[in-house]
C-alpha cells in the first residue's frame, strides 16, 4: 500500500507534432504519490497502456514540472525533485530524458526517448512541487488516500447470518467485492489484526472482545437437576471503568466522521499542521473518536482554516496508538505553519442507509429540489411524501443535505417551484425543528400529526445543497484591545436612533440635550470556510437607509449583548449588515466584494470585514447599567440566515468589569475555544452563565 492523491488529470493526445509515440489509450492519467509529502507535491506517475509508471530525472527541469503540474490541475510548478526524494516507485519507468519548453499542453508533446525506453532505475524517479492553486474545472487535490492494486479488494461488507433490518450491521460473514460479485474469505490464518482492519473499514474502531465471562467456573457433579445447584464462581470484574478524556475533535465537516482536526492543549483547542500528515496518523484520530480507520487524510485546510493556536506539526503515528498525543510530533513556531496548512480527516463510519428514506425531485441538478421523505403508514406500506415548508429553515436544510450525502445546505426553501416529476402531493411531515447536528430528519422534532396551514405542493420544503460552505469567526483579541467608553451627545445620534441602535430609555430623553454612554469596540469578522459568505437576499430586496446613506443586505448580522451573572440580558445592541465587504485579505487572495456604488456584498474566503469602533451602531448602549461584573457576548449570523459549515464558533464571550467610569474586558474567546474546565472557570468569574446560544 502506498499513499496517493488520486489526481486523475486526463488529456487527449494531439494528432500531430508528438515526439513520443502516441499512446494506445486515448487518455493519459497522472498522480502524485510517495511519502513524506503534501497534496501538491510527490513522485510523478503516469498511467499508460493500463499500467502506472514513473518518469526518470535525467534532463528533468522546471519546464517539465510546469507541464506536469498543469496536467495535474495546478496552475504551475514551484520546483522539482530528483533521486526518488518521495520514495522509489514500482513497475515501469515510462519516460526518460524528457525535455519540455514549458508551454506544452501535454508531457507527450515534449522530447523524450519514447514510451518505455529508459536506462534508469527507480532510484532516479522524478518528483514535482506544484503551486497550491487549482486550475478552474479540476477537482480538489488535497487528499491523501490509499493507493491499491486495482486487482485487489475494492469493497468489504458484513453479511448478517440472520437477516435483519437493524442498522448498522456489526457482525456477520466478511465478504469482499470482486469483479462483479461478492466472495467470502477463507478463515485459515485469520487473526484479530485482520479483524481490526475490517472493522476499521466498516467504521468501527476495533473488534468487540467477547471473552468477558460473568460466570467463569462451574463444577457440577452431573446429578444436579439445575445449574444453580452446582458450585459456581462468578467473575467479579471491575465495572467501574475509567473515563478517558477525549483530547481531539473534528470541526467544519458536512458529514459524521469528517472535519478539521483540533486537539486540546493547555485548556485551549488548536489545529494540527499538515506536514507529513498520513493515513496512519489520521486513523489514530478516527479511532480515538470512536470511528473506524481513516478513509482520507486531507491537507491544505480542506475543511476550512482554524483560528488561534496550531498545537502540533509533523505528527508521526504508527497506527496502533490509542491517542494522537501518544504519537511523535513537533512543537511549532509561527514560521513553521499557517492555518492554510490545517490537517483534516474523513473517517470510515458505520453504514446506516439513511439516504434511502429521503430524495430530491424537480431540481436542475442533483444538489437541489423539493424534499421528499419515505414514511410508514399504519398498515405498514411505504409511500413517498412532502414536508410542510412553514417552519423550514437553514438548520433543517443542513440535516437534509447531510442525510442525502450532498454536503452542506446552501438554502432552505419554504416554497418550491420545482417541476413536479414524481406526482407526490401529500404532506407527511410538519413542524420539523432540528438543532442542525442530527444525522436524519427523523431524528429531529416534528408534529406527531401533520398540521400544515398551506398544503399545496408549492409550499413544501426544499433545499439547495453545496459541497462547500462559508464559516465566519470573530477576531476575539481585537475586541479586547479596542474596547472603550464614550459619552456621545444626543444631537449626534439621530441616525442611530432611527436604526434602533440605542436602548429603549433613549426615547424618553430630552433630545437633543444630554448624552448616551456607549460601550464601543471593533469587530473583525473572518471567513475561514471554503465558500464566500453572501447575503441571503439579492440586491433587489436590499433596504435603503437614507440617514446613513447605505443599503442593508441583512436586517440582523450581529447581536451584541451584555449579560448579568445569571445570564440575563441587561443591555443589547445589533448590527445590520449595511456593508458586507472585503476590508483586507490574506496574502495571495484578491478582494471580491465592495459596497461602493451599490456593489456586490459578501466576504471572500480568506478575507475579513472590519467594523471599526468609531462607526455608528458599533456599540452597546450602557447608559442605564450599574457598575459590576458582566459578560459581553457577540454572536455573528445569529438567526442562521446564511448557511455556514460550523455555527458553534459564531459566538464570542468576554469577562467584563465596569466601575461606572471605565471598562475592562478579560478572557475574550470564541464560544468553543476553551476546554470544559477553562469554560467553567470563565463562567465563575462573574457568576454562573448558561453557554447556549439561544
Amino acid at each position: 500500500i502506498d499513499f496517493s492523491s488520486w489526481i486523475m488529470a486526463q488529456t487527449t493526445p494531439p494528432t500531430q507534432g508528438t515526439t513520443s509515440p502516441k499512446p494506445q489509450n486515448d487518455r493519459l492519467q497522472f498522480r502524485l504519490v510517495g511519502y513524506p509529502r503534501k497534496h501538491n507535491e510527490g513522485r510523478i506517475e503516469v498511467f499508460y497502456k493500463g499500467e502506472w509508471g514513473t518518469i526518470c530525472d535525467d534532463d528533468f527541469s522546471l519546464s517539465n514540472a510546469n507541464v506536469l503540474c498543469r496536467q495535474l490541475g495546478f496552475v504551475s510548478a514551484t520546483g522539482w525533485t530528483h533521486s526518488a526524494k518521495y520514495g522509489k516507485g514500482l513497475g515501469k519507468i515510462w519516460l526518460d530524458n524528457v525535455q519540455c519548453n514549458g508551454g506544452e499542453k501535454s508531457i507527450e508533446l515534449c522530447k523524450s526517448r519514447g514510451w518505455g525506453n529508459s536506462d534508469c532505475t527507480h532510484d532516479e524517479d522524478a518528483g514535482v512541487v506544484c503551486k497550491d492553486e487549482r486550475l478552474p474545472g479540476f477537482v480538489d487535490s488535497n487528499i491523501i488516500d490509499v493507493q491499491m492494486d486495482e486487482n485487489k479488494v475494492e469493497k468489504v461488507r458484513l453479511r448478517p447470518v440472520v437477516p435483519t433490518k437493524k442498522m448498522p450491521i456489526t457482525e456477520g460473514v466478511v465478504e469482499i467485492k470482486y469483479r462483479n460479485g461478492w466472495v467470502q474469505i477463507c478463515d485459515v490464518g485469520w487473526t484479530s489484526k485482520n479483524t481490526r482492519v475490517i472493522c476499521g473499514m466498516l467504521g468501527f474502531p476495533d473488534e468487540k472482545k467477547k471473552n468477558q465471562y460473568h460466570l467463569h467456573s462451574v463444577a457440577c457433579v452431573g446429578t444436579e437437576v439445575h445449574l444453580a445447584a452446582c458450585p459456581l464462581e462468578f467473575n467479579k470484574g471491575n465495572y467501574r471503568g475509567r473515563l478517558r478524556m477525549i483530547m481531539v475533535r473534528l470541526k467544519g465537516g458536512a458529514k459524521l466522521g469528517e472535519g478539521r482536526v483540533e486537539v486540546l492543549r493547555n485548556n485551549e483547542w488548536g489545529t494540527v499542521c499538515d506536514d507529513r500528515w498520513t493515513l496512519l496518523s489520521a486513523s489514530v484520530v478516527c479511532r480515538e473518536l470512536g470511528f473506524g480507520s481513516a478513509k482520507e487524510a486531507l491537507t491544505g485546510a480542506r475543511m476550512g482554516q482554524g483560528m488561534g493556536p496550531i498545537h502540533m506539526n509533523e505528527v508521526l503515528c504508527l497506527g496502533t496508538e490509542k491517542s494522537m498525543w501518544n504519537c511523535g510530533f513537533k512543537n511549532i513556531t509561527s514560521e513553521d505553519c499557517q492555518h492554510v496548512e490545517d490537517a483534516a480527516v474523513r473517517c470510515n463510519t458505520p453504514y446506516m442507509a439513511l439516504e434511502n428514506s429521503i430524495r430530491l425531485t424537480g431540481g436542475r441538478t442533483r444538489y437541489e429540489g423539493r424534499v421528499e421523505v419515505l414514511s410508514t403508514e399504519a398498515n405498514g406500506t411505504r409511500i413517498w411524501g412532502l414536508i410542510c415548508g412553514g417552519a423550514w429553515s437553514t438548520k433543517e436544510a443542513m440535516v437534509a443535505c447531510r442525510q442525502l450525502g450532498l454536503g452542506y445546505a446552501n438554502h432552505g426553501l419554504q416554497e418550491t417551484w420545482y417541476w413536479d416529476s414524481s406526482n407526490v402531493t401529500e404532506m407527511v411531515m410538519s413542524g420539523v425543528k432540528c438543532t442542525g447536528n442530527e444525522m436524519s430528519l427523523s431524528h429531529c422534532q416534528h408534529h406527531r400529526t401533520v398540521s400544515c396551514q398551506k398544503t399545496a405542493a408549492k409550499f413544501s420544503a426544499g433545499v439547495i445543497c453545496s459541497e462547500t460552505a462559508s464559516d465566519l469567526v470573530l477576531n476575539a483579541p481585537l475586541v479586547q484591545q479596542s474596547v472603550y467608553i464614550e459619552d456621545r451627545p444626543l444631537h449626534m445620534l439621530y441616525c442611530a436612533a432611527e436604526e434602533n441602535c440605542l436602548s429603549k430609555s433613549a426615547a424618553s430623553a430630552n433630545w437633543p440635550y444630554g448624552h448616551r454612554r456607549l460601550l464601543r469596540f471593533s469587530s473583525q469578522i473572518h471567513n475561514i470556510g471554503r465558500a464566500d459568505f453572501r447575503p441571503k437576499a439579492g440586491r433587489h430586496s436590499w433596504v435603503w437607509h437614507a440617514c446613513h446613506g447605505h443599503y442593508h443586505s441583512m436586517d440582523i448580522f450581529t447581536h451584541y449583548d451584555l449579560l448579568s451573572s445569571n445570564g440575563t440580558k441587561v443591555a443589547e445592541g445589533h448590527k445590520a449588515s449595511f456593508c458586507l465587504e472585503d476590508t483586507e485579505c490574506h496574502e495571495g487572495i484578491s478582494k471580491r466584494y465592495e459596497c461602493a456604488n451599490f456593489g456586490e456584498q459578501g466576504i471572500t474566503v480568506g478575507c475579513w470585514d472590519l467594523y471599526r469602533h468609531d462607526i455608528d451602531c458599533q456599540w452597546i448602549d450602557i447608559t442605564d447599567i450599574k457598575p459590576g461584573n458582566y459578560i459581553l457576548q457577540i454572536v455573528i449570523n445569529p438567526n442562521f440566515e446564511v448557511a455556514e459549515s460550523d455555527f458553534t464558533n459564531n459566538a464570542m464571550k468576554c469577562n467584563c468589569k465596569y466601575d461606572g467610569h471605565r471598562i475592562w474586558l478579560h478572557n475574550c474567546h470564541m464560544g468553543d475555544a476553551f476546554s470544559e474546565e477553562a469554560e467553567r472557570r470563565f463562567e465563575k468569574y462573574p457568576g454562573q452563565f448558561n453557554n447556549q446560544i439561544s
